[in-house]
């Protein structure tokens, strides 16, 4: 994504009429149960963040945590950051975790209705982008006729199915002390899927399938292609 990243994060780049973290705080709010918003960056990004927010609109009350870090070495990871802002702010509830390079048509209500009806399970959102052979490049999900997770494999060179995961997540409240024990366990700390593949093996994984447009904004190509898509919408 560079030069575009150099002084700006992937989730305030702007997609159609408005930037990434704009169409997720947008999403956010359309949950009644979401009551905080929790932004984690890094120290280089802090002060982007901070001026971005004076902009936001939104019902929800949003909170900005930055993570320290400011190289690559130091970084805590996608997981890690998770865990800093459970700690940071006391989480005891409840959570649904949206990654900011991931743009995305459809709702999230119908993903916290599913969640609801599992509330002591993990639960990820899915996306079916119907090619095996270009899905070796995310995390590839295999469901049982329930929506049960049977099977994860983070970018497979032969992948089973179509159906990739998607940066949205669900974390019950009774189970977030299972992010520690992965981060002690030594895995890998940024990547979610590693930690869903982990998990998988525990506990009760669930799939929620999204339907519509989707992209992970991952290279200079698929962020030309989210902005045009967006544009037309």
């Amino acid at each position: 994504m560079y030069p575009l990243t150099k002084d700006k994060p992937k989730p305030l780049l702007v997609v159609g009429n408005k930037v990434i973290a704009d169409h997720l705080i947008q999403k956010l709010g359309d949950i009644k149960e979401v009551d905080t918003i929790y932004i984690v960056t890094n120290q280089k990004f802090y002060g982007a963040f901070g001026d971005w927010l004076k902009t936001v609109k939104s019902s929800k009350k949003i909170v900005l945590e930055n993570d320290g870090s400011t190289t690559n070495d130091d970084r805590l990871g996608a997981i890690g950051d998770i865990r800093l802002a459970i700690k940071k702010n006391k989480i005891d509830d409840d959570m649904i975790v949206l990654a900011g390079d991931n743009m995305f048509d459809w709702g999230l209500k119908s993903f916290a209705n599913f969640a609801k009806k599992a509330p002591k399970s993990f639960a990820v959102g899915a996306y079916d982008i119907g090619d095996k052979a270009k899905a070796n490049i995310y995390g590839v999900v295999e469901v049982d006729e329930k929506g049960k997770m049977v099977n994860f494999l983070e970018k497979p060179q032969d992948p089973p199915t179509s159906l990739i995961a998607t940066g949205i997540y669900y974390f019950p409240q009774s189970k977030l002390d299972l992010i520690e024990e992965f981060l002690k366990a030594g895995d890998e700390k940024d990547a979610p899927g590693h930690f869903v593949q982990w998990l998988s093996k525990k506990q009760e994984v669930m799939c929620y399938v999204f339907k519509g447009v989707w992209y992970d904004i991952g290279d200079l190509e698929s962020y030309r292609r989210a902005n045009l898509s967006f544009q037309e919408k």
